[in-house]
């Protein structure tokens, strides 16, 4: 293959792994660190998942000769970020991502189990992945209030951006907010140390608590705000991969990233898309190309992570306000799709509003009550429509 010709997907992969990495990594740090983590375990769940997930797709490209994009969870990370620390703290934490991988897994290998997963209502998956976001998305609302003279530049520059070019708007913005800390000397000083590799093992526990408040939603939100919509985006490309294997690999990583503090491995829908169009090369069997030269970009960037948390660490608010920015599309997907039929509208806004909530019943968080809760009205509202009317009163 000529040089010439393979610049254009290798330039297409790094593109993607730049707008994938740069619009949500701030969502993953805070993520963690809710979650319980110190700054250095929080840094060390930034590499362990850059470096899972860059593998990952590395590996997938080259034995699909597909473009297989692997990401982290951003949805996920959300998701810890309102469920907050469970009992147990972050050791707990970790406890539940083995288990989040365990179960990815078995969705991959056990076609009955993956079937009962993908058969979760979709209104009531979404509603409570918008109820996970709504706390984030208000962070640069927060912002504003707190510290307008740095937060309205970010705002502005995304506002613009967005207008011209939707999917570099959150990169930009995260630009931008790393000027203005530099600028105003927010960020803590980055030592020689933090520019070299860092990986943290955290000894897992694990609790019911866990299970159920961090596990069990956190796999529902990776399932099907990542992995599923992932398959949809390569099947609209025109490739159609045996979906199993490719569920199973990311299960697998997640187990692997687990220990060093990383929450979830998934498949790409956005960076996917990236790679898969024709944009990244006119030839679809040279695609895979693109998705495996953005694998190598997301291991480069791995290992810079201790520098990156170290930077951002001083000026909380504008990273959370960046965050909320980066998350902003996919709480108006879901909402919307949560919404979109009437008949099951009650059981998704009981979903949200639960979710959004943060409400906590013996130490379980509200995403999970929230799912909880709308799936007993869709149950009834299904049970009073499968009724047969009443019969007429006779004459």
């Amino acid at each position: 293959m000529r040089p010439a010709s393979i610049l254009q997907p290798v330039s297409a992969g790094l593109v993607a792994s730049f707008v994938g990495y740069a619009s949500s990594f701030a969502v993953i740090l805070k993520g963690l660190t809710a979650a319980g983590a110190s700054d250095a375990q929080a840094a060390s769940g930034l590499l362990a998942l850059s470096i899972a997930m860059g593998i990952a797709g590395i590996g997938l490209s080259l034995w699909s000769r597909m473009p297989i994009a692997c990401a982290w969870s951003t949805p996920g990370a959300a998701l810890l970020a309102s469920t907050g620390a469970v009992t147990g703290g972050f050791p707990a934490a970790v406890g539940a991502f083995l288990i989040v991988g365990a179960l990815i897994v078995a969705a991959g290998m056990i076609r009955p189990f993956g079937r009962a997963v993908a058969a979760i209502p979709a209104p009531l998956a979404n509603a409570m992945l918008a109820g996970v976001l709504f706390s984030l998305c208000l962070a640069p609302v927060k912002a504003m209030a707190e510290a307008p003279r740095l937060a309205a530049p970010i705002l502005l520059v995304w506002l613009l951006m967005a207008r011209w070019k939707r999917l570099y708007a959150t990169p930009a913005a995260a630009i931008v907010a790393a000027i203005l800390i530099a600028a105003t000397n927010h960020g803590a000083p980055i030592a020689l140390a933090d520019f070299t590799p860092q990986p943290i093992f955290v000894a897992p526990a694990f609790s019911l608590e866990a299970l159920i408040s961090l596990a069990l939603p956190l796999f529902i939100v990776t399932m099907a705000s990542q992995n599923l919509p992932g398959l949809a985006v390569l099947s609209t490309y025109g490739y159609r991969p045996a979906p199993g294997p490719l569920i199973a690999t990311t299960g697998l990583f997640t187990l692997l990233a687990a220990p060093f503090g990383g929450h979830a491995v998934n498949l790409s829908a956005i960076t996917a898309a990236l790679c898969a169009a024709p944009d990244a090369d006119p030839d679809p069997a040279r695609r895979w190309i693109a998705a495996a030269s953005g694998g190598g970009a997301y291991i480069a960037f791995g290992l810079l992570a201790g520098a990156m948390t170290s930077f951002v660490a001083g000026s909380p608010i504008l990273i959370e306000a960046v965050a909320g920015l980066a998350l902003l599309g996919a709480f108006g997907s879901a909402l919307s799709q949560a919404l979109a039929k009437s008949e099951e509208r009650e059981a998704a806004l009981v979903t949200f509003l639960v979710a959004a909530s943060g409400v906590s019943f013996f130490g379980v968080g509200g995403a999970f009550w929230g799912l909880l809760s709308g799936g007993a009205v869709l149950a009834l509202t299904r049970a009073g429509a499968a009724k047969p009317p009443p019969p007429a009163p006779s004459s």
